[in-house]
């Protein structure tokens, strides 16, 4: 095991992630309920399983709290020891860094609500929180593809549960977690539970993307938006939404305005008071957004937050 800190540039709360990811249906997450955030997931590199307990202390003041974590990388049932491990966990901190968006400079984040009031409310009824992203392009995927035309709540069961059957467990603070299958894991599936042969095809095809690097999110975020996008809707199952679900929520691609997500635009509509027209037009919608640049996939996000919040009530 290795301990890691991370410093977050602009408003970070860890409290706030761990929240949004109770209400985060893909993420099944259901832990004891003290301040810990318990992860447990295949490694970028498709071979090994990072188990990692994050901390961090709450402050009354406007700079965030050093963010704590303890790492372990493992292979196989074997747990790597730390100076054998030193390049694993370097991936790993930086995996865990993408995760919760702690490799983004969010200093600047806080000057977006100085010229939309829109984004100023959000920022305030959601302090801190930035996107929660996917374990790796490669889980974001494979939800895309199981959840297609099934209820979210049917495809959250189903993603668990191969977990739960086929992923390695790992013991992170206390807890035995399970990791979602690894990619050479799940290729090697013949049955799952839920699953259509047709679906179970895309996921062994998904998987071989992943080995191939074809869902390397360093990658994904280094082309220009619209190149990535294009490269992931050649993958089986992955439609526009899709592609848009696995750049932002699986690379972690902060700026990008999601074209395809209806609920998005609807969340505009209502908090900007847009008429019909305008409402219906991704295109005026994405002008709009122009000015939450370098951050339209956060504020995307905290759009989809009040927008669950907003039904629940």
């Amino acid at each position: 095991m290795t301990s890691a800190s991370f410093t977050p540039k602009g408003p970070f709360s860890l409290a706030a992630s761990i929240r949004f990811l109770g209400g985060f249906t893909p993420a099944s997450y259901d832990q004891a309920a003290d301040g810990v955030l318990r992860m447990a997931f295949p490694a970028d590199d498709g071979v090994h399983v990072i188990g990692c307990a994050v901390r961090q202390k709450e402050t009354a003041g406007p700079t965030p709290a050093t963010v704590t974590a303890d790492i372990t990388v493992h292979h196989g049932d074997t747990t790597l020891p730390a100076d054998a491990g030193t390049d694993h966990e370097k991936a790993a901190r930086a995996q865990l860094a993408r995760i919760l968006s702690l490799d983004v400079d969010g200093a600047g984040f806080p000057a977006l609500a100085e010229a939309d009031t829109v984004v100023a409310g959000l920022q305030a009824d959601y302090p801190g929180l930035r996107p929660v992203c996917f374990h790796s392009p490669y889980e974001a995927a494979v939800w895309a593809v199981i959840g297609n035309r099934i209820r979210m709540s049917q495809a959250a069961a189903i993603k668990a549960r191969l977990a739960r059957d086929h992923g390695p467990a790992v013991r992170v603070a206390g807890q035995e977690l399970h990791a979602f299958p690894p990619p050479d894991l799940l290729h090697r599936l013949d049955h799952v539970e839920g699953l259509s042969d047709s679906k179970l095809e895309r996921l062994r095809a998904l998987s071989e993307a992943a080995l191939d690097g074809r869902l390397d999110a360093a990658t994904l975020r280094a082309q220009p938006v619209e190149s990535a996008l294009a490269e992931l809707r050649k993958l089986p199952g992955i439609g526009p939404f899709s592609a848009e679900l696995v750049l932002i929520r699986g690379a972690g691609h902060p700026d990008v305005f999601p074209a395809a997500e209806p609920r998005v635009h609807r969340a505009m509509a209502t908090e900007y008071g847009l008429d019909a027209a305008t409402a219906g037009d991704p295109a005026r919608l994405a002008r709009i957004a122009t000015a939450w640049r370098p951050y339209r996939s956060w504020v995307a996000l905290l759009l989809r937050a009040r927008a669950q919040d907003s039904a629940r009530r």
